[in-house]
């Protein structure tokens, strides 16, 4: 049996300790490590009227009370909690100090002690001194890590004729329990909606709901000038700076490559990251009426009309047009090996393009549409599918090691199994999602860290800093640092779980990692200073999560192309002109007149009988005794 790495080994040759230090640079590590911070730092509503407690299920004496539960084995316990004092920032509350731990961040990691105050992070090193009150939290053998941000979620999101059945409370809370305190959802409205309109429409299903911070992608999913005006009022207004199209889902979300290339284009002109959800929708159409009509109708057929061929050539298309329009381009949930082979290589090439693969892609496969249960293969139904070859999730796991791909989401979109049998006699009505939210974070763990794939480090970029980077939001989110928000994971690498759906957390009753065993468990999950997860107890808050707005021109997608087009920008030759004979044009512009049914011969002279050489002299009559052909000749 492999031996179980040890986090937490001291290094063969230590450099010397600096007392109170944070990475050996701290210059006034003996002075008072009490920090002053602006106003604009501290977290604040959007509205006094919307209270941070604010719940919809448990109301007490007028006041809101969250919810408390228990993790067990068989199924959690919901218990009454006591609603976060907030009305006094020097609240012990407020204060909390994780002493022992191990803090990892995405480019190095280090033994230190972290002190938090109103939400926000003030100290980090060696024997602080820090405000009495404080709850104190013993992390010695654990990670501290940057709280987990889910890039791809779509909760209660309408679909198919029905609606996710995970919300934004029952996804956020679950997204909470598994290490994860920050989603970006997905606005998706029909053609020809206001993106304005769907937006606001969003934002009043979230805000009332959400346990935990979240941001909005916002779908292009038709394209006119009123798009485009409506997408600059949403980056520049609205804290959108992501905008996804969708090359499948003919005549429902699908754009035209015209389309996609001025979508690329005001995504550049705004500074806004153009996202794309990659698969030949057309070729889709094709192959599905054509299964049906062999008579498959199952859960196999979803995966048959969608082989891994359509997902890598519309991944190359898209690239090649957003490089014509120099624009990044975010390649969302990458599924199978073609596709991710397509990414790394482009962005070998130099050009801007980020992979996103999810918990699904990496952590099960596409074995499970053959399965003889409908309801357990109809549960894997997703678009893209996952990919038939075993070996696809360790292969996407290799690439997103070592920077391949660069970011994990979940495309978590959950459906109970009354709504996935709207498709029980056909496939293509098989509403199309998985779920992901709450377990992302141990499976990438299991299979990434634990496996030997990669370090602690990497699974820190790619489940959180990397998104915060990309998204511009980062070092607010993203990295355990003085004057970052305090979302923090306490992360046992040791313990495991085992995933199922009789124990997790969100509403949805089906899980597709059921049975896995993971090792990596969050133990606390401070969400802004709050401790929602504590000691296996789950105390969430609906409303207590804020919509975090996410401006334009992030560095690390933004940082190189004003250079590159400057660069690439096309030059005129400069020659002197032309003054030799220019030919009669011999027909009228095909702009002018339809192209005739014989460029090279008129209508009416290509049947006349006329042959070529007609105006010769006639040659001189020769009698031939031997029939046309020439005479035949016996073999007997």
């Amino acid at each position: 049996m492999a031996e179980e790495p040890d986090f937490f080994a001291p290094h063969p040759n230590p450099k010397p300790r600096v007392k109170n230090s944070m990475f050996c640079v701290v210059p006034d590590a003996f002075e008072s490590k009490s920090i002053s911070l602006t106003g604009e730092q501290r977290r604040k509503k959007e509205s006094s009227d919307q209270s941070p407690s604010k719940s919809t299920d448990t109301v007490e004496n007028g006041e809101p009370v969250p919810v408390e539960e228990a993790i067990t084995q068989q199924d959690y316990v919901v218990v009454e909690a006591q609603p976060w004092d907030t009305s006094k920032h020097e609240s012990a509350q407020s204060r909390l100090f994780i002493k022992g731990g191990k803090i990892v961040n995405d480019d190095q990691s280090i033994n230190a002690d972290v002190y938090v105050e109103d939400g926000i992070i003030k100290q980090i090193g060696n024997n602080l001194v820090i405000p009495g009150g404080a709850r104190t939290i013993d992390a010695r053998g654990k990670l501290v890590m940057p709280g987990g941000i889910d890039t791809h979620t779509h909760l209660q999101m309408p679909f198919g004729g029905t609606v996710a059945i995970d919300d934004f409370y029952s996804g956020t809370k679950a997204a909470l329990a598994g290490g994860t305190t920050m989603i970006m959802d997905f606005v998706i409205d029909g053609k020809d909606m206001s993106l304005l309109e769907a937006y606001e429409k969003w934002r009043g299903w979230a805000d009332p709901k959400v346990c935990c911070d979240y941001g909005l992608h916002v779908a292009v999913t038709w394209w006119s000038d009123s798009v485009a005006k409506e997408m600059e009022v949403l980056a520049h207004e609205k804290g959108v700076n992501s905008f996804k199209m969708f090359l499948a889902y003919k005549d429902l979300f699908m754009v035209e490559d015209d389309e996609l290339y001025e979508a690329f284009r005001t995504c550049k002109e705004l500074g806004a990251l153009p996202m794309v959800h990659a698969e030949n929708g057309r070729m889709i159409d094709v192959k599905s009426k054509e299964i049906i009509a062999m008579g498959i109708t199952g859960p196999e057929g979803h995966m048959m009309c969608r082989p891994e061929e359509v997902e890598a050539e519309a991944t190359q298309r898209a690239i090649t047009i957003a490089d014509q329009a120099n624009a990044p381009l975010y390649v969302v949930h990458v599924m199978s090996k073609s596709a991710a082979d397509i990414v790394s290589k482009a962005r070998r090439e130099g050009k801007i393009v980020f992979g996103e693969p999810i918990a699904a892609s990496l952590g099960t496969d596409g074995t499970h549409y053959n399965n003889k249960c409908w309801r357990h293969a109809a549960g894997h139904v997703m678009g893209p599918p996952l990919r038939p070859d075993p070996s696809t999730p360790g292969y996407l796991m290799n690439l997103l090691a070592n920077n391949d791909l660069q970011l994990t989401g979940t495309d978590n979109c959950t459906f109970n199994a009354d709504q996935k049998a709207l498709g029980k006699d056909d496939f293509r009505r098989i509403p199309n999602g998985v779920n992901g939210v709450e377990d992302r974070m141990s499976v990438i763990w299991e299979k990434g860290v634990h496996s030997g794939k990669m370090d602690p480090c990497r699974f820190v970029a790619v489940t959180s800093t990397n998104a915060a980077k990309i998204f511009n939001i980062y070092p607010r989110k993203g990295r355990i640092a003085v004057g970052s928000d305090a979302d923090i994971v306490i992360w046992d690498p040791n313990q495991t779980r085992t995933i199922s759906a009789k124990t997790h957390h969100q509403a949805v009753d089906f899980n597709i990692f059921e049975g896995l065993v993971c090792h990596g468990v969050p133990l606390y999950v401070m969400m802004n200073g709050h401790v929602v997860l504590d000691e296996g107890q789950l105390k969430v808050t609906q409303g207590l999560g804020q919509f975090v707005p996410m401006s334009c021109n992030a560095e690390a997608v933004y940082g190189r192309v004003k250079e590159r087009e400057r660069n690439n920008m096309p030059v005129k030759v400069d020659r002197e002109a032309y003054g030799g004979p220019v030919a009669e044009m011999l027909m009228e512009s095909l702009n002018d007149k339809q192209l005739e049914s014989n460029p090279i011969i008129h209508d009416q002279q290509a049947f006349s009988g006329d042959q070529f050489d007609d105006k010769k002299p006639k040659r001189p009559q020769i009698r031939v005794g031997n029939p046309p052909g020439g005479a035949s000749h016996g073999l007997w």
